[in-house]
């Protein structure tokens, strides 16, 4: 869910095949929070990663019109064509790192949220755990957060979002789907300015003593296939098992087919 990146240092425009600067500046609908926009770069995430080396303060969106070398979780290419949202937001925190893993969940509410009140439809959006968005039970978006430490002890952590606003690809084990292909007409910018504001309003509440659940309820009220069989696939084996609910520090809760319970902490996981 929350991957610790080991990008080689790159300060290159070239190298990031950084293209033009489309825009800057504040984020209207996210006060607080500034923008640049790029008609092409390499990879949002590594774009936002290197800003924080170099010192940026955070709280920066990252946008660009095509993704030269995008990615997804656990590696895998991420298509990254003109028509879809691509944008990383960069984030200085100075939390203890077992919280961190809440984070995903903010990001996942915010975007459906922001697919809602962008699309103009309501009770849209549904969350898969970790952090999919589904729209009809086929996947609409991919959020992939990465972080590194700070020179002062703070997390510099970038969390991407790749929202299929005009074209989807094909992902084999999972069923996918993009906004205009379901009738809706919005465009990138509309889907980013709502999904600024509601990111902005959500970390607020995660940063609270007890924000965390407050999102762990809305999260579920969105949840997919809660209480109903579910199989786990891990880096090494695959088990199966009911969805129980999520715990407070976002783990999956899987009761076994065989009697007692299991944490997942991080697996990919599909619904019958």
């Amino acid at each position: 869910m929350l991957l610790p990146t080991q990008l080689a240092f790159c300060s290159s425009a070239s190298m990031m095949n950084l293209g033009q600067l489309k825009d800057e500046g504040p984020v209207r609908s996210a006060p607080g929070f500034c923008f640049e926009h790029y008609d092409q770069i390499g990879s949002t995430n590594t774009y936002g990663l290197q800003k924080a080396r170099d010192g940026h303060p955070g709280n920066l969106w990252v946008r660009s019109d095509i993704q030269v070398t995008g990615r997804g979780r656990r590696g895998r290419e991420w298509t990254s064509e003109a028509g879809n949202l691509f944008a990383s937001v960069l984030l200085r925190v100075d939390v203890q790192n077992e919280k961190i893993v809440q984070l995903p969940f903010v990001a996942a509410l915010a975007l459906g949220e922001a697919i809602e009140r962008a699309t103009g439809a309501h009770n849209l959006a549904q969350l898969k755990w970790p952090n999919d968005v589904l729209i009809d039970g086929q996947k609409v978006s991919g959020i992939l957060l990465e972080s590194e430490s700070g020179p002062n002890g703070e997390l510099c952590l970038v969390c991407g979002f790749g929202v299929n606003v005009s074209h989807h690809p094909d992902l084999g084990d999972y069923a996918v789907t993009d906004l205009r292909s379901m009738g809706y007409m919005c465009d990138p910018s509309q889907v980013f300015d709502a999904l600024a504001q509601s990111f902005a309003r959500w970390l607020e509440t995660w940063k609270a003593a007890s924000g965390f659940e407050e999102i762990r309820s809305a999260w579920l009220r969105r949840a997919v296939g809660r209480g109903k069989p579910i199989r786990v696939r891990l880096s090494n084996e695959e088990f199966s098992g009911v969805f129980i609910d999520i715990d407070q520090m976002g783990r999956l809760i899987v009761k076994l087919d065989h009697g007692g319970e299991r944490l997942v902490t991080a697996g990919d996981v599909f619904f019958s």
